[in-house]
């Protein structure tokens, strides 16, 4: 094993450099051919409901809020103006849909299709849990989860964690901290940012190389890899703790900071079709479960039904209460993968115009947490 703990002086390109995004504020039907010039499309598929088969094609450097507005999904497609779109459902999932990406196996990439949660380059993902102090950040506090399709081919790219440090709780633009990669996988010619700094080293059972790179030009942060020995197609529950704190130890993260995204996805050098993230969950808080609660129908018609939504970890137990002036209702639920749970409630025990409210609590493992809502019935 080499460890080489003084940062060496960058070679290289670094590996991500954003561009600023394009939000996707409305649904709007386009052309099919508007695709090859950064259009956004979205299609419905017969026979099914809309929420489960509208598509949504990002291009350039477009964003979608996805599953509820806990992630959002980024084409940034940065390093070059080739035709490149990827198609998302609206959960937290995503597939390049097609790519002429050719940057070859020298040079920066073409772009970095990702999912987030967090806050990246000033847009920020509603009820995250972050930004998150580095000397807070303890075994459990931050976890994650990411499956993805890796067809190979022709096609250069990586599969590969992003997480974004700030020396301040929040910035607008550029952090001004660290970049800590974690390369699940990589295909073709292309190594991480820098110079290697350690090999073979095992952080929280299982074995990485370390890369190092300094600052570069008007880019004001470190990038510190983190290369899996062996390679991944998908992580279940991955503990960010260990390597967070490895990256302390060598110098290139300070206590100080704050982690204030968590982001995974493809950089794609060359081609890069049919990549896709099939599911993507990031839980914030160790001790603390992130609970976020919303009806379905805040005035629903008395005698109807209304359903509680609830955002959580992933397969959490959820638990809601509904205080009606007759008595509670209470019932209980898992969450989804995707840390989702919809629960109805017919609101006949209400009286229309009067608030009701709406309890929440969630649990998974040792970790807990609280949330509320309200609705208020009308007549019909």
């Amino acid at each position: 094993m080499r460890d080489q703990r003084t940062p060496l002086r960058w070679h290289g390109w670094p590996v991500i450099r954003k561009a600023r995004m394009t939000p996707l504020s409305r649904l709007v039907p386009l052309p099919a051919a508007l695709l090859l010039a950064g259009g956004i499309l979205t299609v419905s598929l017969p026979g099914a409901s809309s929420e489960a088969a509208t598509t949504t094609t990002l291009c350039n450097s477009q964003t979608a809020s996805v599953d509820g507005g806990a992630y959002t999904i980024d084409n940034d497609e940065w390093g070059s103006g080739a035709p490149e779109c990827i198609t998302t459902d609206g959960n937290a999932d995503f597939t390049v849909a097609n790519s002429s990406i050719a940057n070859g196996g020298e040079g920066r990439a073409g772009g970095y299709p990702d999912i987030y949660k967090g806050c990246n380059w000033g847009a920020c993902t509603p009820a995250s849990g972050l930004p998150i102090r580095v000397s807070k950040i303890h075994a459990g506090t931050v976890t994650t989860s990411w499956s993805t399709s890796q067809p190979g081919g022709s096609s250069i790219y990586n599969a590969a964690y992003d997480v974004w440090f700030n020396q301040a709780p929040a910035t607008s633009g550029a952090p001004n901290g660290a970049e800590l990669m974690i390369w699940l996988n990589h295909h073709g010619p292309k190594h991480p940012y820098g110079s290697e700094v350690a090999s073979n080293i095992s952080i929280g059972g299982r074995s990485y190389n370390v890369w190092f790179g300094g600052r570069a030009g008007s880019h004001d942060w470190y990038t510190v890899t983190y290369a899996m020995t062996s390679r991944a197609r998908s992580v279940s529950n991955l503990d960010l703790r260990p390597l967070v704190a490895d990256a302390v130890s060598r110098g290139y993260i300070s206590t100080s900071w704050y982690l204030i995204n968590v982001e995974a996805g493809f950089e794609v050098w060359q081609g890069g079709a049919g990549l896709a993230t099939k599911s993507f969950s990031v839980n914030v808080g160790g001790g603390h479960l992130a609970c976020h609660a919303a009806m379905s129908q805040r005035h629903p018609a008395d005698h109807s039904t209304t359903d509680v939504l609830v955002r959580t970890a992933d397969h959490a137990e959820v638990t809601t209460i509904v205080h009606f002036r007759t008595g509670n209702r209470i019932r209980k639920l898992r969450a989804s993968a995707h840390g989702r749970a919809s629960i109805p409630y017919a609101v006949g025990a209400a009286l229309a115009g009067i608030r009701v409210r709406v309890s929440v609590a969630v649990r998974r493992g040792s970790r807990s947490g609280r949330c509320s809502t309200w609705f208020t019935p009308r007549r019909a």
